[in-house]
């Protein structure tokens, strides 16, 4: 019997991975490894820092820094985790904070500068409210992905381990809070802490039907190694990932297997907004957009020594296609 390939994976245990996880789905030559029992936080410094898995979920920021750093990874166009951001802006509501621009020269914590989620609504906040990344003074609570050196005008100060940006915010010593996740005084109703956008939703899909972005939180890498010792990997995971979302999209089409009493309007009120396919995979023309979006954030914010465009991000067998349904077996 022919030899299959060794690899390992890291990424979300997500619905759209499924199939591929539990063996519906096999790329073809490849005897795959699946490690989801990690945090988000925890994957992305592994792969970036110690390379410990062959692919990874990883964030995308950080892994544009990577590559301008000349760090050996590269990725393929398959995108796992998406999340419009506008939800994720908090404030302290004794600061008289509300609209945007009440931000500009206040105090803003966040994770760590890189993460995506907050990547993305520092250049959403400058780009859409006119709150300049440079006129706010950040906070940040742990380690970086990939480290880098701050433009010479970012007020950027690195924490004390025994800081909590959250606790921070609700004890107003921080005016405001990006975050990648739901935080617990929101969840505790603490009546210190609020959304800058009560309506958020109706934020989000505003910014999308003006901009087409649905944000891009997360890239499929891969070592570099991996593509120069066996170039058709790449081909066949994307292929792999393609099969597994569609078994899962077809799957969640089915209110039954979500306990929500309005699971099935929300399903079709997200197809109307955003299309039949809002996780596409590939250099689609959206996809593009929003990726060649990221990157200029990050061009601009400093993070990265030139601007790079979306096909010199991923590995060259997808670079110029319009579409990722040419792979077909």
């Amino acid at each position: 019997m022919p030899t299959k390939i060794p690899l390992t994976l890291a990424c979300g245990d997500y619905e759209i991975v499924r199939a591929l996880k539990e063996g519906a789905v096999e790329p073809d030559g490849i005897d795959l490894t699946i490690l989801t029992d990690m945090d988000s936080t925890t994957r992305h410094w592994r792969f970036l820092r110690n390379a410990d898995f062959d692919m990874a979920e990883t964030s995308a920021s950080s892994y544009i820094v990577a590559r301008d750093q000349d760090i050996p990874i590269t990725a393929i166009p398959v995108f796992l985790h998406r999340r419009f951001r506008h939800g994720f802006v908090f404030i302290n509501t004794t600061r008289g904070i509300k609209k945007p621009t009440d931000l500009i020269g206040r105090k803003i914590g966040v994770k760590s500068f890189l993460v995506t989620a907050c990547h993305w609504m520092r250049g959403i906040l400058e780009h859409e409210y006119g709150v300049p990344n440079k006129s706010v003074e950040w906070f940040t609570e742990l380690d970086e992905d990939i480290e880098f050196t701050p433009p010479s005008n970012l007020k950027i100060t690195r924490l004390p381990h025994d800081k909590s940006v959250e606790t921070m915010l609700a004890e107003g010593e921080l005016d405001g809070l990006i975050h990648s996740d739901i935080i617990d005084p929101i969840l505790n109703n603490d009546p210190r802490v609020a959304r800058l956008w009560p309506d958020f939703k109706a934020e989000e899909i505003a910014f999308y039907k003006k901009t087409s972005i649905f944000p891009i939180m997360h890239v499929l890498g891969f070592k570099q190694e991996i593509v120069d010792r066996h170039p058709w990997v790449p081909i066949n995971m994307f292929q792999a990932f393609q099969k597994a979302k569609a078994i899962g999209m077809k799957r969640m089409e089915n209110p039954r297997v979500v306990p929500l009493a309005w699971y099935r309007e929300a399903w079709d009120e997200q197809q109307a907004i955003l299309g039949p396919d809002p996780w596409e995979y590939g250099l689609t023309e959206k996809n593009r957009h929003t990726l060649a979006t990221l990157a200029g954030y990050s061009h601009e914010q400093g993070l990265t020594r030139r601007l790079w465009t979306p096909d010199e991000l991923f590995v060259s067998v997808f670079q110029g296609r319009k579409r990722g349904d040419e792979f077909r077996i």
